[in-house]
């Protein structure tokens, strides 16, 4: 089995309102320090183990599902959880 951590980000070349309303939001506050926030999507999954190479098995679902290629991109991390 194995545990996958997705991230997906808007590609700098976007706009990010949530990022600016959220920088605002900080500056108002007087978070003056924060320059940037770039608004994210994290997800976590849980995938059986099967005949398929894990990492094509993951790389299909974000392109098909989890993200858009268009506007986003995305990384991940694979952890094989050992049954006991």
């Amino acid at each position: 089995m194995y545990k996958v951590k997705v991230f997906v980000t808007l590609r700098e070349s976007v706009l990010d309102p949530q990022g600016t309303a959220v920088v605002n939001s900080l500056h108002s506050l007087n978070y003056k320090d924060v320059s940037d926030v770039r608004i994210g999507k994290f997800m976590e999954l849980t995938i059986e183990k099967s005949d398929r190479n894990i990492d094509d098995v993951v790389k299909e679902i974000c392109d098909k599902v989890l993200a858009n290629p268009v506007i986003e991109d995305y990384r991940y991390e694979i952890e094989e959880v050992v049954a006991q």
